[in-house]
C-alpha cells in the first residue's frame, strides 16, 4: 500500500476542510435575521465565518472557494441568482482584506485591522455594486423600472445597503475576534500541519 505524498496529503486536507467549511457556511446562511430600522429583506447571517476560517488556515483563495461553493449550493436550493451574486461579492469583499492582512502579519492586531478594513471595503463596495448593477438587475427582473431611478437607488443605498453592510461587518467582527482568540492555537496547529504535509 502506497502512502500519499506530502503534496497530495496537503491538497486532500485542503479539499476536505473547504468542503466541510462550505457545508457549515450553507447551514449558517439559512439562519438569518433582519436588523431593526432597516429594510426587512436585508438579513444578517454568519456564513462568512467558516469561509474566513478557511482563508486564515490556508489562503484568501480558500475563503473565496468556500464562498463560491456555499452560494452555488444556495442557488441550487433557492434559484435566486441575483441574491447569490450579491452575497458572493459581499463575502469576498469582506474576507479578502481580513485574510490578506492576517497572512502578512499573523497577529491578533492584524485580525482586528483586517476586520475593520474588510467592513469598510464591503460597505463601500456593495454600495457601488448595488447602485450600478444589483439594484438595476432586480428592477429589470421584477419589471419595476421605477426602482431603477437615480433617486430610488440613492435612497436605497444610503438608507439601506450602506448601513446594513457596515452593521454586518461590525457584528461579524465582534463575533469573530473572541472566536479567533479561542481558536488561535488550533488555527496555528492547522496552518503548521498544512505547510508540513
Amino acid at each position: 500500500m502506497m502512502l500519499p505524498k506530502r503534496g497530495q496529503s496537503s491538497n486532500l486536507l485542503k479539499l476536505i476542510t473547504i468542503a466541510f467549511m462550505s457545508a457549515i457556511s450553507l447551514v449558517l446562511m439559512f439562519i438569518n435575521f433582519p436588523l431593526p430600522f432597516l429594510p426587512q429583506y436585508l438579513k444578517i447571517d454568519f456564513s462568512e465565518v467558516p469561509a474566513l476560517v478557511a482563508a486564515l488556515i490556508f489562503s484568501p483563495l480558500a475563503g473565496i472557494a468556500v464562498e463560491g461553493i456555499k452560494n452555488l449550493l444556495f442557488l441550487a436550493y433557492t434559484g435566486d441568482v441575483i441574491g447569490v451574486i450579491a452575497n458572493f461579492f459581499a463575502g469576498m469583499l469582506f474576507i479578502l482584506p481580513v485574510s490578506m492582512i492576517y497572512h502578512k502579519f499573523k497577529s491578533t492586531k492584524s485580525i482586528v485591522s483586517g476586520l475593520v478594513t474588510g467592513t469598510i471595503i464591503m460597505a463601500v463596495g456593495m454600495s457601488v455594486l448595488n447602485y450600478f448593477f444589483i439594484l438595476p438587475a432586480y428592477a429589470w427582473f421584477l419589471g419595476m423600472e421605477e426602482m431603477n431611478s437615480a433617486q430610488v437607488k440613492w435612497i436605497t443605498v444610503t438608507a439601506g445597503i450602506l448601513p446594513f453592510n457596515a452593521m454586518k461587518g461590525i457584528i461579524l467582527g465582534a463575533l469573530f475576534v473572541p472566536f479567533y482568540l479561542k481558536l488561535q492555537s488550533w488555527l496555528n496547529h492547522k496552518q503548521t500541519y498544512a505547510k508540513a504535509s
